[in-house]
């Protein structure tokens, strides 16, 4: 049976996505990661639209990792599209990106993002935040039930 703390990784350049892969499975994160490839698929996914029409009923993932320079949408609408929505207004969602602008940091927070990391540039230092991700929005964070709070 698949893991319910799944992880969806929204991100479209296939090298951190694959650095990504291999850092989790070096700190030892078993979780499934899904990969979205831009903004429009990131929600296609989260709401069972389109591809991903058979993902209705399954629970949303654990976490979100969000990109914010993505095509077709962009990481900050993605997000204002997730807390905009009562399905997924609560779901945890950690921005992670190479930008290190103060306008990227203040709109993500402003929109309700849950935390922002950027990418550490080292593959040890991503291996290490990857591990702390992991343990703390899988295995500390709790968040309340979908349907509890509609």
């Amino acid at each position: 049976m698949r893991d319910p703390r799944s992880i969806l990784l929204v991100e479209d350049n296939p090298d951190d996505v694959d650095l990504t892969r291999r850092a989790f499975q070096r700190a030892g994160l078993t979780q499934p990661l899904d990969v979205a490839g831009d903004g429009v698929e990131a929600l296609d996914y989260l709401f069972a639209r389109g591809a991903y029409a058979h993902r209705a009923g399954e629970p949303l993932p654990s976490l979100v990792l969000l990109d914010l320079k993505l095509p077709l949408l962009d990481g900050h609408e993605v997000l204002q599209r997730i807390r905009a929505d009562p399905r997924t207004r609560f779901l945890p969602v950690v921005i992670l990106t190479s930008s290190d602008e103060e306008k990227d940091l203040v709109e993500s927070y402003s929109q309700g993002c849950n935390s922002y990391v950027r990418k550490p540039v080292s593959y040890t230092e991503f291996v290490e935040a990857a591990r702390q991700l992991g343990v703390y929005w899988l295995m500390l964070n709790r968040v309340p039930q979908p349907g509890a709070y509609e």
